[in-house]
């Protein structure tokens, strides 16, 4: 055998062992607990009764691309995680309000905002507990690490809870971590279809979780409703995507009106459906932060938002998905500083709480103030 055959063999034993040797790796790698589990038996059996469960998917309301844009996957790639961005991270840490959420008088109706998309509230006495993502948004603990200051917040300092309501899996809003330490201190669950899998999977009582198609409702007591409603994104923590539902909410308060949780969405005509079918909005909490040109469709642009604004007419609302995390590409404040000038251009009813800070939903005024920049 000459030498040029041997050493081809050689290379080629070498890549067919790398290239099992990542195989396994690969697959080691995603049987952590964190990945969790995806639906089967009579779960997935009532999930292929949905209607907007299709071709072994769940999809969204109109056809949905992850990605708009012809760019190849390696342009996309290098783009990324090459690009360099003025301000991506803050230079110093995010300011930030550390409230006692122990210590809060439970007949006050308030929102407190824990950083990206987690939130704390009370309605009616009742305490909620919104996509708490408190440890850890990746699979890759020291990956993307929260930006100091808006990391103020920790399962412990959480009290015990109500309702806990997810909007969907994503790394970024379903915190394994965070879970297993609050699985204990959670009265009831309510989540879209599919997401339940993954808690129980983690120790959650199934006989606490509720699961939520779109336009379901459910009466919490006699002075709380709430709905699930359709919102234009996608799912997944593994391989394998949309094998469970996402979703947007509407709580229906006695004593607090109508506050409505948009999740991550893009921009879609279920905004002035759903401010049509319910009617005046008293609060809303909208996405506003990583997005990208090319992820248009299942995040909204800053445009978008505006609009989305306007469909909903809701009498105020704040932002959520920035200050905590560098997701997107955009200076860590750009959310922030583009909605407040589109507040003020449009006169749109925008509050502005700093992450912790108290929002009290009977007292909040639309006077927005600029604590990024301070």
């Amino acid at each position: 055998m000459s030498k040029r055959r041997i050493l081809i063999k050689r290379i080629l034993y070498t890549l067919f062992i790398l290239l099992a040797v990542v195989a396994v790796g690969t697959y080691l790698f995603l049987q952590q607990p964190s990945f969790g589990k995806l639906p089967e038996g009579a779960r997935l059996a009532r999930i292929q009764q949905s209607e907007n469960f299709k071709n072994g998917i769940f999809q969204n309301q109109t056809i949905t691309p992850n990605l708009a844009t012809d760019k190849s996957k390696f342009v996309l790639f290098t783009e990324f995680f090459f690009q360099k961005i003025k301000d991506l991270r803050p230079t110093k840490d995010v300011p930030a309000i550390k409230t006692d959420l122990k210590a809060l008088n439970r007949k006050d109706n308030l929102v407190v905002w824990l950083g990206h998309s987690s939130l704390y509230m009370q309605l009616d006495g009742k305490r909620f507990l919104v996509d708490p993502v408190l440890l850890t948004a990746s699979p890759i603990s020291f990956v993307n690490k929260a930006f100091r200051g808006a990391d103020a917040y920790h399962p412990q300092d959480i009290p015990d809870i109500d309702y806990l309501l997810i909007t969907h899996d994503h790394w970024d809003h379903l915190d394994y971590e965070t879970m297993v330490v609050l699985k204990d201190r959670v009265g009831k669950v309510v989540c879209p279809l599919g997401v339940a899998s993954h808690l129980e999977y983690w120790g959650f009582d199934p006989a606490r979780i509720v699961e939520h198609d779109w336009f379901d409702s459910v009466v919490l007591d006699e002075h709380l409703k709430i709905n699930t409603l359709p919102a234009r994104h996608f799912s997944g923590r593994g391989l394998q995507p949309n094998k469970t539902l996402w979703a947007s909410y509407l709580l229906e308060s006695a004593s607090a009106g109508k506050v409505y949780i948009s999740g991550d969405t893009g921009y879609e005509a279920h905004f002035k459906a759903i401010g049509e079918r319910f009617g005046e909005i008293d609060f809303a909490i909208m996405e506003n932060g990583q997005y990208n040109a090319d992820w248009r469709y299942i995040h909204m642009m800053p445009e978008d938002l505006v609009q989305a604004v306007k469909d909903l007419k809701p009498k105020r609302f704040f932002t959520v998905h920035n200050s905590k995390y560098a997701l997107g590409k955009h200076a860590w404040y750009e959310p922030l500083e583009n909605i407040y000038s589109s507040a003020q251009r449009d006169s749109l009813p925008l509050v502005t709480p700093m992450i912790g800070e108290p929002l009290y939903l009977e007292t909040a005024a639309a006077a927005p103030k600029k604590w990024w920049v301070e």
